[in-house]
């Protein structure tokens, strides 16, 4: 290695000692950015099926899919800046997919109730 590579990259090496490390509060900041982030798809995801359609509607399956795919994204980058952690993103996304399941349940509850059933 050259001498002016060799310096470059102590130069390197050191200048990445002098980067600040992730405070706590820059941790919980990002973690309820991207609650909040969950809870506008949830909110989402519940004027569809109050107002537009229902969850057996291709549309429905392609704006969740969609929502559901940019959040992950954003976990995937939060936890590759070690912003989170990848049990918080795991954490995230799966009590986002349960409150989900919850609100389809409910709804396919109230469709059955409201919808005769032809023998």
């Amino acid at each position: 290695m050259k001498h002016i590579d060799i310096c470059l990259t102590i130069y390197l090496m050191e200048g990445m000692n002098d980067m600040p490390q992730m405070t706590t509060s820059q941790r919980e900041n990002a973690l309820a950015l991207l609650s909040a982030d969950a809870e506008k798809i949830l909110r989402l995801i519940e004027v569809q099926t109050d107002n537009l359609m229902t969850p057996q509607c291709p549309l429905y399956e392609e704006v969740l899919d969609t929502q559901m795919f940019g959040l992950s994204r954003e976990i995937d980058f939060a936890v590759r800046l070690d912003l989170i952690t990848e049990e918080e993103g795991r954490e995230l996304l799966g009590d986002l997919e349960c409150k989900l399941s919850a609100l389809h349940e409910k709804k396919e509850h109230v469709v059955q109730k409201t919808i005769p059933f032809k023998k």
